[in-house]
This record gives structure tokens, C-alpha cells and sequence, in this order.
């Protein structure tokens, strides 16, 4: 067996969760996923889709009634993008490891922005690359990236920068600015840029297009740079495992073999489902966002009167991240609180070394009187600490 494979590290979020699931007397927060069901246009697309028989294979890319609606839906928010330029992906993990193995050869640097979902880190290392951080910082709980550290760090021996933004775990959103000051760097070095932005519909500041700024909108089609979407977040399809890819044309003809060797194709039903889900994205969409929108407006100021918590209202994504002064380990705060208050959230350590001490609370909740009850919670638990 490989040795990177060997030294892989488990998901502390899913340690944190085998904890307590199965357990009816807790609060779950700790995966990334609403607890709402996918409406039922797109259900019912996928059971038409089964009933007609649709169980085969289909092309590589996708089905092309997808593609084209991806390219309809995409070209609205960032300007034109053809299907060309376009990949249907088995899940946001997928398209991100497909871009990754289509870049990243063993012995590479690739730089990520941190904190961050750990499986950004853990796929170019999985291919033998050698991953550098450029962290995040945190100035009253909001969390900010220093332009000149990253610029520093990435060189002409930088192979690939990847950046999720809206960030997963922090909130934290780049700027278009900021993306024009990165673009603009990386064109010079050469390095590709990875972005993932699979929550930018997920964006709670004002906007033209209804979502957060994409490297999308400064880029030109041939610039080294390959998007990440997911049909999981906006559309409330996480088990449906259905993404896209957004890259340079020439870049396409060589992801349609990297799919038939890793998955062959999306599944032709559920392929139907996200048809149905773009479809349909202005009835679906902007109601998400306004209901996590009021979850995080109701969480936040509740979490922000504990005594000893540090957290800012996210600009974007469906999680609060916050700080708890006086529990440094956020593995054993987190598996404590499972334990001893029937809360579940994801330690901040899942997500890099420095977001030790803070915890994520996923917010996508159905009905917000759960994290009224998690905050109760919480605030029984530290009220026993002493």
C-alpha cells in the first residue's frame, strides 16, 4: 500500500460524528448539508427517468441537455460559457479530484488557502504533490486573507492554487478585487488556479447576479483556471452526488477521459434531476438562501452572547465558525459536547492547524428552533464547566 495512503489522516468530522450517530437524543450540526429534502421537481424528474428506463451509460461529459442548461445557467450569472468549456462531474468531490488529477503530477507544489474542507488538501497530497498553506487570519471572529503573504507564496514552482470561496468552514469571501490581484499573478507564474465555489449562490451580501464574486467573472476562457460546482448546496441535492466542471476548451476533450477511467459518467436519472433543478433555480434557489440566511441571523447573535465565544455572520456558505475561549482542543470539546450536551458540531482542527480552538456549526436547519435548542445547549454545557 502507498505510504501517503497509509498516512492519510481520517476525517475528524467524521469522527466527531460516528460518536453520536444513532443517537435520537442529539443535536446533529457537524456535516455540511441541509436537513430539507430535494423538492420534489427534481425527485420526481429522477423517478420519470427510472420509470422510462434511463439505467444506461451516457457520454463521458454528460448528457447534453445538461450541459446546455448548465451552460444556459452559468452564462446568465458570469457572462458566456459554452458547453465546450463544460464537464458533468459525479459530486463537487469528483470534479475537484478530476481537476486535480488532470494537473497535479506527483512532486508538484500545489499552494491552498486554509482553513479549509480537508479533502482540498488531502487530493493533491493522495497524488504525491506537496501542498503549502497560506492561512487565513481571524480579527474578531471574521476571517481575512493576506494578500502579499499569498502572492509571496505562490512562484513559477507553484503547479496549482486552490481556493474555495465562499470558504468552508471561516464564511470568508474573496473580492473581486482580490480575484483580478490573483488572476493576474498566476498568469504571470504560470500556476493554475483551482476554485471552488461550489457556495457561491449561498452569498448573503448585496450582488447584480445572485451570487458571490467567481473567478469566472475576470477570467478570459483559455486563462489557467478550472471552477468547481455542485448541484449539493443551492439546490438541497448533497446524496445525489451530481457537479460540473468549468475549464479552458481545450482543457475538455482530455476530462472526458479522465471520467470514463474514474466513474464513466453521472448517472443518466440523476443527470435528469439536476435538469429539472436548473429548470427550476429561481423557485428553488432564492428561497435556500433566504432561509439560511434567517438561520444564520438567528444562530449568530445567540452564539455571540455566550460569554467567551468569538464568532462574525458569514458573508456567505451555511456555517457559523467560531472561537471558544478556554478549549484549545476542538477534537475533545467537540467529541465532549456530543457526549455530555447531545450537540453535534465539526472541530475547526478538521479544517487546518490553526482554526484549533474553534468549531464549525452547520446552520442549514429546517427549522431554526434547533439551534435555538443547540444554543441552549451550549450554554447549559459551558455553565457546568465552571
Amino acid at each position: 500500500m502507498r505510504e501517503v495512503i497509509l498516512n492519510l489522516a481520517e476525517s475528524r468530522i467524521r469522527e466527531v460524528a460516528n460518536a453520536g450517530i444513532g443517537r435520537s437524543d442529539v443535536l446533529a450540526f457537524w456535516f455540511g448539508e441541509s436537513d430539507e429534502v430535494t423538492p420534489d421537481v427534481i425527485r420526481q424528474a429522477a423517478i420519470d427517468s427510472l420509470q422510462q428506463g434511463e439505467t444506461f451509460y451516457a457520454h463521458n461529459l454528460g448528457l447534453l441537455e445538461l450541459r446546455e442548461a448548465i451552460s444556459q445557467y452559468m452564462s446568465a450569472r458570469h457572462g458566456p460559457i459554452g458547453v465546450e468549456r463544460l464537464a458533468v462531474t459525479s459530486g463537487g468531490v469528483n470534479a475537484l479530484m478530476l481537476a486535480n488529477q488532470q494537473l497535479v503530477d506527483a512532486g508538484d507544489e500545489v499552494v491552498a488557502v486554509t482553513p479549509v474542507w480537508p479533502n482540498l488538501t488531502a487530493q493533491p497530497a493522495i497524488l504525491g504533490a506537496r501542498v503549502r498553506c497560506v492561512p487565513l487570519t481571524a480579527h474578531a471572529g471574521q476571517w481575512q486573507l493576506d494578500m502579499a503573504t499569498l502572492l509571496a507564496t505562490v512562484s513559477a514552482q507553484t503547479k496549482l492554487l486552490i481556493i474555495n470561496a465562499p470558504n468552508n468552514p471561516t464564511g470568508w469571501t474573496l473580492t473581486r478585487e482580490e480575484q483580478q490581484q490573483i488572476l493576474a499573478h498566476c498568469r504571470q507564474t504560470g500556476t493554475w488556479i483551482l476554485a471552488d465555489e461550489v457556495y457561491e449562490r449561498l452569498y448573503f451580501e448585496p450582488s447584480t447576479n445572485g451570487c458571490a464574486p467567481s473567478f469566472l467573472d475576470v477570467a478570459a476562457p483559455d486563462d489557467r483556471l478550472v471552477v468547481a460546482h455542485s448541484f449539493s448546496k443551492s439546490f438541497l441535492m448533497t446524496g445525489w452526488r451530481l457537479g460540473w466542471l468549468v475549464m479552458p476548451p481545450a482543457m475538455t476533450p482530455h476530462m472526458g477521459k479522465l471520467i470514463e477511467f474514474n466513474t464513466s459518467c453521472a448517472s443518466v436519472f440523476t443527470q435528469r434531476a439536476g435538469v429539472a433543478a436548473l429548470r427550476h433555480t429561481e423557485s428553488i434557489t432564492p428561497g435556500v438562501v433566504a432561509h439560511l440566511k434567517l438561520c444564520r441571523d438567528t444562530l449568530v447573535p445567540l452564539l455571540q452572547a455566550l460569554p467567551g465565544v468569538q464568532v462574525a455572520p458569514a458573508r456567505g456558505g451555511m456555517y457559523a465558525f467560531f472561537r471558544l475561549a478556554g478549549h484549545g482542543d476542538s477534537l475533545q470539546t467537540a467529541k465532549r459536547l456530543v457526549s455530555e450536551a447531545g450537540l453535534g458540531l465539526a472541530p475547526g482542527e478538521a479544517f487546518a492547524p490553526e482554526a484549533q480552538g474553534w468549531l464549525r456549526w452547520c446552520f442549514a436547519s429546517r427549522d431554526p428552533q434547533r439551534l435555538v435548542l443547540g444554543v441552549d445547549r451550549l450554554r447549559q454545557w459551558l455553565a457546568a464547566q465552571g
